[in-house]
């Protein structure tokens, strides 16, 4: 067991206490970006409002894709310090930043070609593209800086160093809640960008989330020198990362892939539907907060004492976790079920986005509990590199249940089929997560051989 990875000791309770906890307020400052932007955004107009609600499914996929490459460092650094290995864990570090620009580089000039066909394939109007091309060409051209915090902050989960990622997540949160209503609106005399001042502000936001992270990296046991990238074997390196990091994106991508084709769905139902349903899913991506930080921690909890053969530490870790996200779950659904109208003034005043804002919170909250089990499952699996399990089991949930509930319905039920989609997709889906993520912990990793040596 290396004395490196400290996971490996102490309490798992304990672990996933002061991991996670950290994560909470990073993940929160993040989300607090989102509510923030639907904010000053729904100053502009309901067609503003209207345009964000299909810009952020596609937004939140993009980031999904970033989180996977996260996910594929986190894994590959996690389980060489708990094997014992530091000088392979710091030549995956550098090759995964490097491997997250490239990454970045490809994506972004892919999706500022191809933005007019994709949001007229989700139904977006004429009138709404104007405005979702403002947002989405800065944005394009700003994922590479998106993708390189990104893969700085695996460097540091890799490591279990949840305080130094939540302090990046807060940084470049403040950035943006300097900088939203300054290039939104407008202030001091100052007219604002509208819709596309959100986009510089979040890339803003990245680019000083860069610097925080190449600081506090400086300040851990993995050093950040580019030319470790030519000591590693490419080929070994980018298998051992694309094989977590692409089932992870993918995973990670699939649920706001649904959300957007359930968007183009509801669209048929009218531009107040589309306005409450991405202003609640706003709230809600909020409201799941801790069940998004605790999937990021668990990662590096259950890789490292995978790597160092303690299997048991791994499944007492699940377990606990699966309780919080039971009783988290049932308790926030609760509590949005009986002021779904009150946080629905927050965005708007007009009453049918309210009525359709409420209604989809009355119905989805329920499947909270369910998507946390999903996601928190879908890290760990991803930390003992059985990324193709959470793939699958986020694949079935979304192509499955999801979107033939959704369809199927949609002519009888009308918007309600759509809320419904999402609420039998949790359920099912958090079920089927907790099954596979215990069969594959109870095997242990003992099929698996440790190789010092490989680069």
């Amino acid at each position: 067991m290396s004395e490196t990875a400290k996971l490996t000791r102490g309490s798992i309770g304990g672990h996933l206490v002061t991991q996670t906890l950290p994560m909470i307020v990073g993940v929160a400052a993040i989300m607090s970006v989102g509510l923030i932007d639907a904010y000053f955004i729904g100053q502009l107009g309901s067609q503003e409002l209207a345009a964000v609600s299909f810009i952020f499914p596609i937004t939140i996929a993009l980031s999904s894709l970033g989180v996977g490459v996260m996910v594929g460092i986190n894994s590959v650094i996690s389980r060489a310090l708990g094997e014992g290995d530091v000088a392979r864990a710091e030549r995956r570090a550098n090759f995964g930043v490097a491997f997250a620009l490239t990454a970045g580089i490809i994506l972004g000039l892919t999706l500022f070609a191809l933005l007019d066909p994709l949001f007229r394939l989700m139904q977006a109007s004429d009138e709404l593209l104007p405005l979702i091309q403002d947002y989405m060409r800065p944005y394009a051209l700003g994922m590479p800086v998106l993708l390189t915090q990104m893969g700085l902050q695996g460097v540091l989960r890799g490591q279990g160093e949840a305080r130094y990622v939540s302090l990046i997540s807060i940084t470049y949160s403040a950035v943006n809640w300097v900088l939203d209503p300054i290039l939104i609106t407008g202030a001091f005399g100052f007219e604002g960008f509208g819709v596309a001042g959100a986009a510089y502000a979040t890339i803003a936001g990245f680019f000083v989330a860069i610097l925080a992270a190449l600081f506090f990296i400086g300040r851990t046991q993995l050093a950040i020198h580019p030319t470790l990238v030519r000591e590693c074997d490419m080929a070994g390196s980018s298998k051992a990362i694309i094989s977590v990091a692409g089932p992870a994106a993918f995973s990670n991508a699939i649920n706001p892939i649904g959300l957007s084709i359930l968007t183009a769905l509801l669209a048929s139902q009218g531009e107040a539907a589309v306005a409450g349903f991405g202003a609640a899913g706003r709230l809600q991506s909020f409201a799941v907060v801790p069940l998004l930080a605790l999937s990021g921690s668990i990662g590096a909890i259950v890789g490292q004492n995978w790597g160092a053969r303690r299997a048991d530490r791994a499944r007492r870790a699940m377990l606990f976790a699966g309780l919080f996200c039971v009783g988290y779950g049932l308790a926030t659904a609760i509590l949005l079920f009986a002021f779904g109208d009150w946080f629905a003034g927050f965005f708007t005043d007009e009453p049918a986005v309210v009525d359709h804002f409420s209604r989809y919170i009355e119905i989805a909250a329920w499947g909270y509990a369910g998507f946390g089990l999903l996601i928190v499952a879908n890290g760990a699996l991803n930390a003992v590199d059985r990324a193709g399990y959470a793939l699958a089991q986020s694949a079935a949930r979304v192509f499955l249940m999801m979107l033939p509930f959704a369809w199927l319905l949609r002519a009888s039920w009308g918007a309600d089929a759509i809320y419904g989609a999402e609420l039998a997709a949790n359920v099912a889906g958090g079920l089927l997560a907790s099954l596979v993520v215990w069969r594959v912990l109870r095997s242990g990793p003992q099929g698996e051989e440790t190789h010092p040596t490989k680069r």
